[in-house]
């Protein structure tokens, strides 16, 4: 069940640096060995994962609170907003937000009327199931955290008009879908796009706002941070493995002799 306060969004109040994941498995096993690695949060993705509903209600139930969880929805849209606030995420992050007003517009998801158009039932997991939707009601404007994303020239050039809109509380720069829109696609470590990256994390910090980027590695997380990042994704489950099991595998082979298989040294068949 979900607890209260929300450690992510007071920690950018703090203005403390926040290192997390990208957990894309579908999987509980994952966010929980994720959540216990230490990070201060994940981000649940379902935009480029096959993640639904239920399975980020199990991989909550599997972090605890052991570590933030931040969602991004597969699309800025109201339906699915109302859903994931109802099993209990308290951080969402919309994707592919251009304009003040789409801004606006998401925010108004995430709140109860008068303060915006999001539906309203009292026996879902955010309210205990009805054991505390009074409590929960009361508190919903100070707990739900509101990310942005920025992910197109249009957006960079909005950026304190965004940061603008009451209720944002946090712009997160995608690299990958900035680069593209520049026309660099697949080229996110362009110069003239790790140029707008850095102008765009210190003109989201001379607002006030909260600014997030995407940025794996030590080298790369350290320069985010470096340039006024509040939170960076430093990795991800997905890459982490893909990295790990890679090179792993060639360390060992590269320490047999030449004559030696695997399967003579008793790999696993």
């Amino acid at each position: 069940m979900t607890s209260h306060g929300n450690a992510f969004k007071q920690g950018l109040r703090d203005g403390r640096q926040m290192a997390g994941y990208w957990v894309s498995l579908c999987s509980p096993a994952s966010a929980e060995i994720m959540a216990h690695s230490g990070a201060d949060w994940l981000l649940i993705d379902m935009e480029h994962s096959p993640n639904e509903i239920a399975s980020i209600g199990d991989q909550l139930r599997a972090v605890g609170n052991t570590a933030s969880v931040v969602v991004r929805p597969p699309e800025s849209n109201q339906t699915v907003a109302k859903r994931l606030l109802d099993i209990g995420v308290k951080t969402i992050m919309f994707p592919m937000i251009d304009t003040p007003e789409q801004a606006a517009e998401a925010v108004s998801w995430t709140r109860y009327p008068p303060h915006g158009c999001r539906g309203i039932s009292a026996v879902v997991r955010a309210t205990g199931y009805g054991r505390h939707a009074e409590e929960y009601v009361n508190r919903q404007l100070d707990d739900i955290c509101v990310i942005v994303q920025a992910e197109t020239p249009k957006a960079l050039a909005n950026i304190e008009a965004i940061a603008a809109v009451e209720g944002v509380d946090a712009i997160f720069i995608g690299p990958g879908d900035l680069a593209a829109s520049m026309g660099y696609t697949g080229k996110a470590g362009a110069q003239p796009v790790q140029d707008a990256i850095k102008e765009g994390l210190a003109r989201i910090k001379s607002v006030g706002c909260g600014a997030g980027v995407l940025s794996y590695g030590v080298e790369s997380a350290t320069t985010s941070f470096g340039q006024g990042a509040d939170f960076v994704a430093i990795g991800a489950d997905t890459w982490l493995l893909v990295r790990e099991s890679s090179a792993l595998l060639k360390q060992v082979k590269a320490a047999l002799p030449s004559t030696t298989s695997l399967n003579e040294i008793g790999w696993p068949c």
